[in-house]
């Protein structure tokens, strides 16, 4: 009798140690990684011949940025349906007009959990996906080693400028040129965390010694912790908001030159639940608004339709297009087309192969199995060719 018993209590305590190691095996899953920053950098793949004998391509540079400027707004905590529901027609009229009118692309980016700041400004910058465990480094983020859009800016010349919260001053320490980072942990302040960005505004963009202008507004984040997504307090924030966008984008269009258009993109790094919470899966928390604006797209017309759903990650590929900059090693976004539909058919098929070759080295040394599997050289122009691809 005691024999069995303990077999049994073996038993279950086995069962248990397996419970636990599969949990924590998905809870915290090995991250997908490619080769260390400093070794990111290298020649991008050529061209793709073209069809017939002897054709031969050499366009094996990385193509030059789509646009002059980038200005990205986050609105930290922004739902999608505070800027394409009724709360977005009701207090962000200018940017409604954009979305439903003007020269735009919108889409409902989805954030994979945990829907925390620090996590998601990763995802933002390097196209792959965070863990459980940047939660636990979500209170004192390091300095962010992978290969990101941020780093491959610097690395190429760009001058960036950053105002708001101060993690980015953390994961990015030593990549702005200009900066003023403001603290997250003053919950019951809704006003000078974001006047403290804003401030800056009026200046900067006058200027020309800048290449890539990042904003995050705290406010919005701010409300919903202290009061919901209900709150009185959210429709006077979302029209600052609205302002704010209204000023950039004028500024951007007045600067333009006949070469090269600007970009504003307005996107948020979570959402929040219907109690004002973040972190979790909800539809409230993961989908967030993706807003391009540039007079580098077409004038929208007709009915207006629901935005299409992306990948948070996506956003990454798509900006290192934008700005003619290597697309980072452990991304797993897709470009999103239609920000590059204006471009030739040959330069957007080029934009595609880019973004699959940088894919499908990251598949290769993640998966030891890839080569012989598909049997084909990643590092052949002729890759795409391959059958199962």
């Amino acid at each position: 009798m005691r024999l069995r018993s303990g077999v049994f209590a073996s038993s279950c305590l086995l069962v248990e140690a397996l419970g636990v190691a599969l949990f924590l095996r998905g809870f915290f899953p090995v991250p997908v990684r490619s080769l260390p920053r400093r070794e990111a950098r290298g020649d991008p793949p050529a061209e793709p011949a073209p069809p017939g004998p002897g054709m031969v391509s050499n366009w094996t540079k990385i193509p030059p940025p789509l646009f002059k400027k980038v200005v990205i707004v986050l609105i930290d905590a922004l739902r999608d349906d505070f800027m394409f529901g009724s709360k977005g027609k009701q207090f962000m009229p200018y940017t409604t007009q954009v979305v439903e009118k003007g020269t735009s692309y919108s889409f409902i980016a989805e954030a994979k959990p945990p829907t925390v700041t620090m996590p998601r400004i990763k995802a933002l910058m390097t196209g792959s996906i965070p863990g459980f465990i940047d939660v636990i480094v979500n209170l004192n983020s390091p300095a962010l080693l992978d290969d990101n859009l941020i780093w491959q800016a610097k690395t190429a010349g760009k001058r960036i400028i950053f105002y708001g919260d101060d993690t980015w001053v953390k994961l990015f320490p030593k990549h702005f040129v200009e900066y003023d980072g403001t603290t997250s942990f003053f919950v019951s302040d809704f006003t000078e965390v974001d006047d403290n960005v804003t401030r800056h505004l009026d200046k900067v963009l006058k200027r020309e010694d800048w290449d890539l202008l990042i904003l995050h507004y705290l406010g919005l984040d701010h409300i919903g912790h202290m009061t919901g997504p209900n709150s009185p307090l959210v429709g006077p924030k979302l029209r600052e908001m609205d302002n704010i966008l209204k000023k950039i984008h004028i500024s951007l269009l007045s600067k333009e030159e006949a070469s090269l258009p600007n970009l504003l993109v307005v996107c948020g790094d979570h959402g929040m639940s219907e109690t004002g919470s973040h972190g979790g899966s909800s539809e409230g928390e993961v989908h967030t608004p993706l807003l391009f604006i540039s007079s580098a797209f077409e004038k929208r017309s007709g009915p207006v339709t629901q935005p299409e759903l992306v990948q948070q990650t996506d956003l990454a590929s798509t900006l290192a297009v934008g700005l003619g900059l290597p697309i980072s090693r452990n991304s797993v976004g897709n470009l999103i087309l239609p920000v590059v539909g204006g471009k030739t058919m040959r330069e957007q098929l080029r934009f595609v192969h880019l973004n699959g070759f940088q894919l499908s080295r990251l598949l290769q040394e993640n998966t030891p199995a890839y080569e012989k599997a598909l049997n084909i050289n990643p590092n052949s122009p002729s890759w795409l060719q391959s059958p199962y691809l």
